[in-house]
C-alpha cells in the first residue's frame, strides 16, 4: 500500500492552481455529503446492528485512513461520521426530498470540481487512478490543516516528493 505522502502527493500534482483547490473545498463535500445521503435510505441488519451501505462505506474508508495516518485518520472518521449523521436524516425524509438532496448535491458538487480542472488545466486524478476518489477528502482535510499553521511535518514531505518531480 502507498503511504500517505505517495498518496497526496500524486494526487497534489493534479492539484497545483489555487482556485482549483478552493473550489475542491467546496466540492469534495458536496460530494462525500451527496453520497452519504444516497447510500443511507436502504439498510439491512447484520446481529444487533443495522446498517446502511454509507456506514459500511464510511467505515472501509475512515480504516484506509486511519492505516496511513493515525491523527487525519481521526479526523476523517470524525467527518465521515458527521457526513453519514447528515446522510441519514436527509434519507428519511420524503422521496423527493431524498434523491433531490442527494442528486442535486452530487451534481452541484462535480461541477464545482469540474470548473476547478478547467482552471487546472488538467483532467482529475480518479479518470488516472480511481483511488484519487478516497484520497480527495484526505487532501482537502490535509490543505486545511496546512492553511491552519498544523502539520508541517507533512506539508514539508509533500513539498520535498514534488521538488524531485521532473
Amino acid at each position: 500500500m502507498r503511504t500517505l505522502t505517495e498518496q497526496l502527493s500524486a494526487y497534489a500534482g493534479y492539484h497545483r492552481d489555487r482556485r482549483n483547490i478552493a473550489l475542491h473545498f467546496i466540492g469534495i463535500p458536496l460530494i462525500v455529503i451527496a453520497v452519504e445521503i444516497l447510500l443511507s435510505r436502504s439498510a439491512f441488519t447484520i446481529g444487533p446492528i443495522v446498517a446502511t451501505p454509507a456506514f459500511i462505506l464510511s467505515a472501509i474508508v475512515a480504516l484506509h485512513y486511519l492505516r496511513l495516518d493515525l491523527w487525519l485518520g481521526l479526523i476523517m472518521a470524525v467527518l465521515l461520521a458527521l457526513a453519514a449523521w447528515f446522510g441519514a436524516a436527509v434519507a428519511a425524509q420524503a422521496r423527493p426530498v431524498w434523491l433531490g438532496t442527494g442528486i442535486g448535491l452530487f451534481v452541484i458538487g462535480w461541477t464545482i470540481q469540474l470548473v476547478g480542472h478547467v482552471y487546472e488545466g488538467r483532467k482529475p486524478a480518479f479518470l488516472d487512478d480511481l483511488a484519487g476518489l478516497i484520497v480527495g477528502p484526505l487532501f482537502v482535510v490535509a490543505e486545511a490543516l496546512f492553511l491552519l499553521g498544523l502539520r508541517d511535518d507533512l506539508r514539508s514531505a509533500l513539498a520535498a516528493r514534488a521538488d524531485r518531480r521532473p
